[in-house]
């Protein structure tokens, strides 16, 4: 038999490297830009054309590469950056196996120009699929432009893979931003499409974070820093008044490469321990200077983990300053744990008392009361703290309340019911319910009762149904939001003062992307600048009257992370994610009309049973399996 082995040709090879190297446009340009800081530039440009599928091209005034070194750049595992395994471990520098060039020039049209400050012709280098076409001298700035075209031209079947460009611009943003927060002493300038989308100057790093995330984020920064032997640690974490829903901006640098660490995630959101409500993320841009001999950075295609020799005592140095740079801004609370908190009051006075310096008593506002409980030893002398006094009604917070029965309003005046629910002293409306044959026996017409302020009790002819009230309120929501877009004129309340929004530059790309279906759920939103926005109306049953840049912004990205997991349509993606931000939450107490309503509204859909992303609205309990249940026999 012949054999079988063979070498694979270079081309293939380099494809097959392209694969780990080369994902997405954005993989392109953070291999470009990585190489343009290894070159010692000052000035980076990026120019991109639909979102890098047609054009990525960086243009730096590094130091440049003689005509050997331009075509060498593009050969497998060619690099200056290492020349022995020992090299390894101890890079500096963003690029260094040597395969990044080789793999772009695998798949797409390559036009490299290089000159270096002493020579007086520069050099010029055209590649197609590996092959390289042209290798010549001419004249060019000092410096490097490389100009990437079509990418995955001649792999359609990769290129059929790439998302749409408004995703694929994204993470074309993301990766310049990483890139940008990284080296805050280079300026950066990207154009996308002919239009000037960022000019960042040198500057400090709070001043970048400003430029590259908006204005806002100046009054939410909280520096950090920490300085050991061991390593150093700098940056910023976020108040936490701004976390958001979603996990937005959040970014570990070590020796200035961008990494991701779910180990040293863990250690910022232990810090934030009793500061944030659930499922809410802060802010945090941290940056790690270790001896690179202590870590290794090879571990990963894209080079975005790592792993530290001593992982514990990283986890611990990172919590520890940022449980202190909170502190020290007044954020977290002090606690003296030598100290005897009395939880209530003496039966002369709702005065409490803590140790004071001097120790004499103290009573809180100065008035004197009797002693609390626990005196006794170095605690029996206090200091007064301001506390709540407990309310002389307190026990009624803990009797069960009974449920009201109401009857149904008449259905000859009602109108449609706009969630979230009323305010308390108005009466809400329910809605008429189409007639039409469903698939589930129908609730019957009696008052349900509510359970732990989360689930809704129907009773049913065979038994009884439990209606997640949230998961239901999503479902109403989510069908009258996609009706809305084919509206001409949706239900719109205009502000007496509009609104200014200002908001991080990917988030703005995004949100002039999706700007007209976003109106047509009744905003009224214009665009005002380059990253700026003037809210003018907003939807007839909005609530949070006074928070529209908040809810825009987690909306927004509520809008990327569906978008990213569900790959739906931007309409049905702007649909969910609007119905999850407006729904009734579990905890919220409702009335029984609100309760009927709810029922009534959630049997009208076209689609009862599930939220939009799949999660039941209902569960049914029969009375045979309940009778089951008590071993009732019939008869």
């Amino acid at each position: 038999m012949s054999d079988i082995i063979k070498l694979l040709p270079d081309s293939v090879a380099n494809q097959i490297a392209a694969g780990e190297v080369v994902q997405r446009p954005a993989s392109v340009v953070k291999e470009l830009l990585e190489n343009a800081i290894d070159a010692g530039a000052t000035q980076i440009q990026l120019i991109v054309k639909e979102a890098g599928k047609k054009l990525i091209q960086v243009i730096d005034n590094g130091s440049g590469m003689s005509e050997t070194d331009a075509r060498m750049c593009f050969e497998r595992h060619a690099t200056s950056k290492i020349k022995n395994a020992t090299d390894l471990f101890a890079i500096r520098t963003m690029g260094f196996r040597g395969e990044a060039m080789a793999s772009i020039a695998a798949v797409a049209q390559v036009e490299l120009k290089t000159r270096r400050p002493h020579d007086d012709l520069g050099t010029m280098v055209y590649i197609e699929g590996s092959e390289v076409k042209t290798h010549e001298p001419c004249q060019c700035a000092q410096g490097t432009s490389i100009a990437v075209k079509n990418l995955f031209y001649n792999i359609p079947a990769r290129r059929n893979f790439l998302k749409s460009d408004a995703i694929e611009y994204k993470y074309i943003l993301e990766e310049f931003q990483r890139v940008a927060l990284a080296n805050p002493n280079i300026g950066f300038r990207l154009f996308h499409n002919g239009a000037e989308i960022f000019h960042l100057p040198a500057t400090n790093l709070r001043k970048r974070v400003v430029g590259l995330l908006g204005a806002a984020f100046n009054e939410r920064l909280v520096a950090v820093e920490l300085e050991t032997d061991f390593l150093r640690i700098f940056g910023f974490v976020g108040k936490p008044d701004f976390a958001r829903k979603t996990r937005g901006e959040q970014f570990f640098f070590v020796n200035e490469r961008f990494i991701k660490s779910s180990y040293l995630n863990h250690a910022v959101m232990a810090a934030y321990q009793n500061l944030l409500p659930e499922q809410t993320y802060p802010f945090y841009l941290i940056f790690i200077d270790i001896d690179p001999a202590r870590i290794d950075v090879n571990v990963h295609p894209t080079k975005q983990e790592i792993k530290f020799d001593n992982e514990q005592v990283v986890y611990t140095f990172v919590k520890t300053t940022v449980l202190r740079a909170l502190g020290m801004h007044s954020i977290t609370p002090s606690i003296d744990f030598d100290t005897n908190i009395n939880l209530f009051p003496s039966a002369g006075g709702n005065e409490q008392f803590l140790p004071s310096a001097e120790g004499q008593k103290e009573p809180v506002n100065g008035i004197s009361g009797g002693k609390g409980y626990g005196s006794g030893g170095k605690n029996d002398t206090y200091r007064p703290v301001n506390r709540k006094t407990i309310p002389a009604n307190w026990e009624e917070l803990y009797q069960t309340e009974e449920v009201p029965q109401a009857e149904k309003p008449d259905e000859e005046t009602e109108q449609p019911l706009t969630w979230p629910p009323f305010e308390e002293e108005q009466e809400p409306e329910t809605l008429i319910i189409p007639s039409r044959q469903q698939t589930m026996e129908q609730p019957e017409q009696v008052a349900p009762v509510q359970l732990h302020n989360t689930y809704v009790l129907s009773s049913i002819k065979s038994g009884f149904i439990l209606i997640d009230q949230q998961a239901a309120s999503e479902r109403i929501l989510y069908e009258r939001y996609l009706k809305s877009f084919s509206q001409s004129k949706p239900a719109t309340q205009q502000l007496l003062f509009p609104q200014t929004i200002d908001l991080p530059r990917p988030d703005a790309e995004l949100l002039r992307h999706i700007l007209p279906d976003f109106n047509a759920l009744g905003y009224h939103l214009e665009e005002f600048g380059q990253h700026t926005f003037v809210l003018r109306g907003i939807p007839t049953d909005n609530t949070l009257k006074g928070e529209e840049q908040r809810i825009i912004e987690n909306l927004l990205e509520q809008f990327k992370l569906n978008l990213a997991e569900l790959k739906t349509g931007h309409r049905q993606t702007l649909a969910q994610t609007l119905a999850r931000s407006n729904a009734i939450k579990r905890g919220e107490k409702l009335s029984a009309a609100h309760m009927l309503a709810l029922v009534d509204q959630l049997f009208a859909c076209d689609m009862p049973y599930a939220t939009p992303t799949g999660k039941p609205t209902i569960v049914t309990y029969y009375l045979a399996d309940i009778e089951k249940q008590f071993e009732r026999k019939k008869g």
